[in-house]
């Protein structure tokens, strides 16, 4: 079953106009995306969604939220609706990093989006970019495309988000710069439990949307 989830703009928006604003009013467009992914990911597996509901793809330097990066970038693919709002609080500073404009508006986070922002924050907040990219590779969602992404197959895949209730692989090099441990480690039953939780939503969610008006 492939598992989708409708993005959230305005909690995109936000995610990078907090990770900027907390980081002095600027931060590095790949780091925040990246924290982002592991704000999705804790989120996703301690509470059945992500926190930006993206879709995400295994790109060179790790996983990546397509829609977030659109919105980071203000590129032609977000529509009138979240272009404009994406301007009123982010702009892009230079290439690589995004400038925060306006106040957060934290009232689109739930008390657990924040809980799974600050967790990234906390524990992957102080490495740069490419650590933060080293240190994704070692997650078994980005790890499927490794050697395709490496022989030049391919530079973009899709990601399935039942991968991103599967551990990292034990003693993994790219968790170093984690004194080797996987963060988002949890009991097999409890992960087992919230993925089958996530895929009867999908169940429910598909067929509603195919009971005819």
């Amino acid at each position: 079953m492939c598992i989708h989830f409708n993005f959230d703009f305005k909690k995109a928006t936000q995610a990078l106009n907090y990770l900027a604003k907390i980081s002095g009013g600027k931060v590095n467009k790949m780091k925040a995306i990246k924290l982002i992914y592991f704000a999705d990911r804790y989120h996703l597996r301690k509470y059945g969604r992500p926190v930006t509901n993206d879709e995400y793809v295994a790109m060179e330097y790790g996983p990546v939220g397509s829609k977030t990066k659109d919105i980071a970038e203000n590129t032609s693919f977000l529509d009138t609706i979240e272009s404009e709002y994406n301007r009123q609080y982010i702009e892009k500073q230079g290439i690589y990093d995004i400038q925060s404009i306006h106040d957060v508006d934290m009232n689109v986070f739930s008390d657990s989006d924040i809980e799974a922002l600050e967790f990234a924050i906390k524990y992957f907040g102080h490495l740069d970019k490419f650590q933060l990219a080293e240190v994704s590779h070692a997650y078994p969602e980005w790890k499927r495309f490794e050697k395709r992404l490496e022989s030049g197959i391919g530079s973009v895949f899709n990601m399935d988000y039942e991968d991103f209730f599967k551990d990292a692989m034990s003693g993994s090099e790219q968790l170093i710069p984690l004194e080797g441990k996987d963060l988002f480690a949890m009991d097999t039953d409890d992960k087992e439990e919230m993925l089958n939780y996530v895929k009867e939503q999908m169940e429910l969610k598909n067929q509603w949307e195919q009971v005819p008006d």
